[in-house]
């Protein structure tokens, strides 16, 4: 599912029109972006958790050339799928 077919489904849904559904959730995408650039947790019970980690600064090899390389330190972001999520993907 991408971007598009979302906004359908959430339009069918809600009976909002597209254009408004269009705007919720750009709205809530990029509410959750600036919250992990603030290095911010967040929680949507019942769905998952978005939060930031740390990578650690580390050697990595070049498969083409195989030199070795030093990546910095990162934040990354990661999702961590709620337990009711979990249940209802596997059937349960």
């Amino acid at each position: 599912m991408n971007k598009q077919s979302l906004i359908d489904a959430v339009a069918a849904r809600t009976g909002l029109s597209k254009k408004d559904s269009d705007k919720a959730i750009t709205a809530m995408i990029e509410t959750v972006r600036q919250a992990l650039c603030q290095n911010e947790k967040v929680q949507l019970v019942g769905f998952g958790s978005f939060e930031t980690k740390v990578r650690q600064a580390r050697k990595a090899r070049n498969p083409r050339t195989k030199e070795v390389i030093e990546l910095p330190e990162q934040r990354v972001p990661v999702f961590k799928a709620g337990a009711a999520l979990k249940r209802n993907v596997a059937g349960e």
